[in-house]
């Protein structure tokens, strides 16, 4: 028990390598602390993976073997066996009913919990799916679609070495999205060369460092970052040379800037004229600029929209494919690489007609795709480790199509308020009893991939997900011994043989779209120590070789097949994570669709050019709730025990002082905080790190969790029980949860 064992935070996308001591009995941690070996991380942690004991021991409502309710509403314990076959029953049934299509996924893994979703496209292919989403698409798929048109690949930036780094609804502090993110921004904050921009409604940790804050009007993202887009272009700071070079319709977009109220917008979003324009100027003036925007303007109005203007205000600038800027990345995950679609040409959800970026349909029209009678509706879910009751807006109505729903199969850990209404609920190993990875690598120019190894075994009764889909898969007929046999024989002859084997598996489309399992089954049990879960990352190494033969060859590896072959091998052997490729900035070039960058996206040019006066905030609804700030004891809410939090335990509702004072509220005063949805009760928290009429609910509240009594206790208020489903992007469908108008009264009144 006195030895360290390395794996990784799962509480955000930066997955920081940690290494775990185990108490005396085996399961508890008893204590955490950052891995200097992980190559990413370099032994870095914030104060949230220091209390992941709680996630993997707390209060969680563990479930240790299947689920299945009884009429009465109840649910009673069966084995695997019966669990199976009768999930397998009623999904086929389903399908043959209406069509497998009718059989919606949703999930797929949380941060840092990639690898057991791997392999659920196996099970989709064998029942017939056809639609699925998770978290990404009530977060990231506007930037997707952005990014589609104008590059053709991802990217991302490079905010270490940047002399410039510029956040736009994003408080790395507390939300990271790049390694080491509090040493990183101190850094920044104490050299005099480097400069910090911020445009957020809210004086969070980051922007306390910040040399610019644009404390704008919540809401108003779109009118400040026009007005700085057209301040390059009236001072004449657009790098036209290098725009020459690079991209192409810079003509289209300087007609629409030149026409921008610079003053008025400024005015509207209630940010000093002077200042954005001294903010701007810095940011034009660097030799490089890093951006990242993030869910404060990801899920507020014209989300879509401001993730152009965010891309165009450093493009003009030059700010792509050298140090310090913007760089497109390497992965072994195609996670948001969508090579974009013409105008009005991307695919369709079957009800709602919704577009589907990157493979996912917009999750806030989950439930219009259910509660209808049309009939080309949803009539089941299989639901893996996510959560959409507690995480998607409108949990009553979400609720409410769950239930309408002809059955619901759920795979996770705990008890979840999903996991409650379900027919079925598979109960999975914890992050830390199994083979686990994260498909965010986003690292540049050194990209880094972590397969973590088991802390500590699972308690007897729980599976992995690859198990888990395996048997289900098996059971549906579509998977036999006869398929595993000729690539058990190749195998037997070398991973070589083995490779040209399984290339003529892929050959046959079908068969193709069970290429997780058909490795899980062959190659995983040769795998060393158990590690069969990992048999899906021989045929990802192999891919990247192949799709980035110069990246893997200067991260060491060779070329040819042997580099796929040595890739993978360093994977399963790097338990504190490996680099997997290694780039120059220009390699961003090669990887744009056409090798440039395109400027206009004429519909999202028109909208800029007709922005109409923003709604007043007033009458009814005379404040804007955030629902769902992080803060320094929140996190995903797989840490479902409220006692991981060390500060405000009950989730406050935080205030500006100035309405508090005018509201007569004082901290820990009661108030009911009422939208167009509904209505809940919270303590206040006055602060001056908010604007007048703003008000602020933490994310990661609202769980049930079993008490040492047997009773269920919820801690604090659920954010989405206040937001709509209709409240939502019109290119995407990501929600507005940063902007939902709310009003507020003292309890008892």
């Amino acid at each position: 028990m006195t030895e360290w064992r390395p794996t990784a935070c799962i509480l955000c996308e930066c997955n920081c390598g940690i290494q775990v001591l185990l108490g005396p009995d085996g399961r508890s941690f008893e204590k955490i602390r950052g891995d200097k070996l992980h190559p990413a991380s370099a032994g870095y942690t914030c104060n949230k993976a220091l209390r992941l004991d709680h996630y993997q021991n707390g209060r969680t409502g563990r479930i240790t073997a299947p689920l299945r309710r009884r009429p009465d509403g109840e649910f009673e314990e069966i084995d695997w066996d019966t669990a199976i076959s009768e999930i397998t029953g009623q999904l086929q049934e389903v399908g043959l009913r209406y069509g497998g299509e009718s059989i919606f996924y949703y999930g797929g893994g949380g941060q840092g919990n990639h690898l057991g979703g791997a392999y659920a496209p196996a099970t989709m292919a064998a029942f017939g799916m056809k639609y699925r989403s998770s978290a990404l698409a009530q977060e990231k798929t506007g930037d997707f679609w952005v990014g589609a048109r104008m590059f053709g690949h991802p990217v991302r930036a490079d905010v270490e070495h940047a002399e410039v780094a510029f956040f736009i609804g994003k408080n790395p502090y507390q939300s990271h999205g790049f390694p080491r993110a509090r040493t990183v921004l101190k850094e920044i904050a104490r050299d005099p060369d480097r400069s910090m921009i911020v445009l957020d409604p809210v004086r969070t940790e980051t922007a306390e460092l910040a040399d610019f804050h644009l404390q704008l009007r919540p809401g108003t993202d779109v009118y400040l970052l026009s007005a700085m887009a057209a301040i390059l272009l009236r001072d004449n700071l657009i790098d036209v040379e290098w725009l020459a070079e690079h991209a192409e319709g810079l003509d289209e977009v300087v007609a629409v800037l030149g026409g921008v109220p610079i003053e008025k917008y400024c005015a509207i979003a209630d940010v000093d004229t002077d200042l954005v324009v001294a903010a701007t100027h810095r940011l034009a003036q660097a030799k490089s600029v890093a951006a990242l925007e993030d869910l404060g303007v990801q899920m507020n109005r014209y989300s879509t929209v401001v993730s152009y203007l965010e891309k165009l205000v450093w493009l003009l600038t030059g700010n792509l494919a050298k140090p310090g800027t913007q760089y497109a990345f390497t992965g072994m995950a195609a996670i948001g690489h969508d090579r974009g679609h013409p105008a009005g040409e991307w695919p369709r959800s079957p009800v709602a007609g919704a577009p589907i970026i990157s493979g996912l349909i917009p999750a806030n029209v989950i439930t219009e795709e259910i509660l209808t009678d049309h009939p080309a509706r949803y009539r089941a879910m299989f639901i893996e480790s996510s959560n959409p009751v507690h995480s998607l807006a409108d949990s009553a109505r979400m609720r409410a199509a769950l239930e309408a729903l002809e059955l619901v199969v759920v795979i996770d850990v705990a008890m979840t308020e999903t996991a409650r209404l379900a027919d079925y609920v598979l109960p999975a190993a914890t992050q830390f009893e199994k083979y686990e990875a994260t498909f965010f690598n986003f690292d540049f120019p050194r990209n880094i991939f972590h397969l973590r190894h088991p802390v500590l075994p699972a308690p007897e009764g729980v599976l992995s997900e690859p198990e888990i889909h395996a048997r289900l898969v098996e059971a549906s007929g579509a998977l036999t011994e006869d398929d595993y046999a000729p690539l058990r024989a190749a195998l037997a002859e070398g991973r070589q043989a083995f490779a040209m084997a399984f290339l003529g598996v892929l050959a046959d489309r079908a068969k193709s779209k069970l290429a997780p399992v058909l490795l899980y089954r062959t190659l995983g049990p040769t795998l060393p120590n158990g590690a069969a879960a990992a048999a899906l990352l021989w045929a990802a190494a192999y891919n990247c070789a192949r799709k980035f033969p110069k990246s893997v060859e200067r991260a060491g590896y060779g070329t040819g097949l042997e580099a796929g072959e040595r890739l993978f091998e360093a994977i399963l052997a790097g338990k504190h994570g490996v680099v997997i490729t290694e780039d120059d900035y220009e390699e961003t070039w090669n990887r744009l669709r056409d090798n440039k960058v395109q400027l206009s996206i004429a519909e999202l040019l028109q909208v800029l050019a007709t922005l109409p006066e923003p709604e007043s905030v007033g009458g009814q609804w005379p404040f804007v709730l955030s629902a769902g700030e992080r803060r320094a004891f929140t996190a995903n809410t797989i840490v479902r025990d409220p006692l991981w939090r060390k500060r405000d335990s009950g989730g406050t509702l935080r205030i500006s002082v100035t309405d508090a004072d005018r509201l007569g509220l004082a901290a820990g005063d009661l108030v009911r905080v009422s939208t167009r949805r509904g209505s809940v009760e919270v303590p206040v928290e006055p602060t001056d790190r908010m604007r007048s009429g703003h008000l602020s609910l933490p994310n990661g509240f609202g769980l049930s969790v079993t008490d040492a009594t047997g009773a269920q206790v919820t801690t604090g208020v659920a954010p989405n029980e206040l937001t709509e489903f209709d409240s939502r992007d019109e290119w995407v469908g990501t929600p507005w949860h940063k902007y939902v108008p709310a009003r507020l009264d003292t309890v008892g009144a």
